[in-house]
């Protein structure tokens, strides 16, 4: 059986367990906070359409948008998948895409630009692959609509 000491140890053991999967449940949870919070997803949305604008082969599928509505929404979009205070009130990822027949490479080119993006304003790696991995469920709703 176990002596007091490995009893002492096994309790400390478990604490750090939990006390580290609390620490990863609450750093996935500040996805928001460590993006820069509203100032921080301002940034990062302003950066992004700079990408856009500079991309040949992108920029057409924004240039009728308006760009003040696509940032106020994209900013808002950003800010409810990060778990940030707001709600996203605009249309659905099928609707705004249907129509636009964009493809798996004007996607992927799109998602690049991002990551640009994110790099230019300093997202660190671990923050971009969270992000990321919440934007990925909506590929499907944007690709051959």
């Amino acid at each position: 059986m176990f002596s007091l000491k490995h009893a002492e140890w096994l309790v400390l053991l478990s604490l750090s367990v939990v006390s580290c999967s609390t620490q990863q449940s609450l750093q996935q949870n500040n996805l928001y906070k460590a993006l820069g919070e509203r100032e921080g997803l301002t940034t990062l949305v302003d950066q992004f359409i700079v990408e856009i604008v500079k991309d040949k082969e992108i920029f057409p599928y924004f240039a009728k948008s308006s760009v003040s509505h696509f940032r106020e929404g994209f900013i808002n979009h950003m800010c409810a998948i990060s778990q940030g205070p707001c709600e996203y009130k605009g249309d659905s990822m099928i609707d705004i895409h249907t129509g636009m027949h964009i493809t798996e490479g004007d996607f992927n080119r799109v998602v690049e630009l991002l990551i640009r993006a994110m790099e230019h304003t300093g997202i660190s790696y671990p923050v971009q692959n969270r992000l990321l991995a919440r934007l990925a469920p909506m590929r499907e709703e944007v690709i051959k609509r």
